[in-house]
């Protein structure tokens, strides 16, 4: 008997925001050191975009608890990055919005998992 398997985009925006708030945390401490990095936003901005697209998938059935966070995580992310890309200021709003998405993500997650 055949099973039908789907793909859950909660993985993929855990994973993402997860990697990305790493990322946002460990960048800084990797830039005192004397090894040429530089900050790039956009590797900020591809995180996003990853978090976006799983972020629409979800929206679309995801409660309004859900929803609601998501989308304000993901805004709140769009809007430090634009921040950072136009004035050159890194903003704690990418943080608090990381946050966000591994937390409207998880408690997705867990919604479906009741389900079953």
């Amino acid at each position: 008997m055949k099973t039908k398997t789907t793909f859950n985009w909660d993985f993929l925006g855990i994973s993402s925001a997860t990697i990305c708030l790493v990322h946002c945390l460990v960048f800084p401490i990797l830039t005192i050191l004397p090894l040429g990095i530089t900050h790039n936003p956009t590797i900020d901005l591809l995180f996003a975009s990853i978090g976006f697209f799983a972020v629409i998938k979800i929206v679309k059935k995801a409660t309004l608890l859900v929803s609601s966070i998501l989308v304000l995580s993901i805004t709140l992310i769009f809007i430090s990055i634009i921040i950072e890309i136009i004035l050159d200021v890194h903003t704690y709003l990418i943080f608090i919005g990381g946050i966000g998405m591994i937390v409207g993500h998880f408690i997705n997650y867990l919604g479906h998992k009741k389900q079953e």
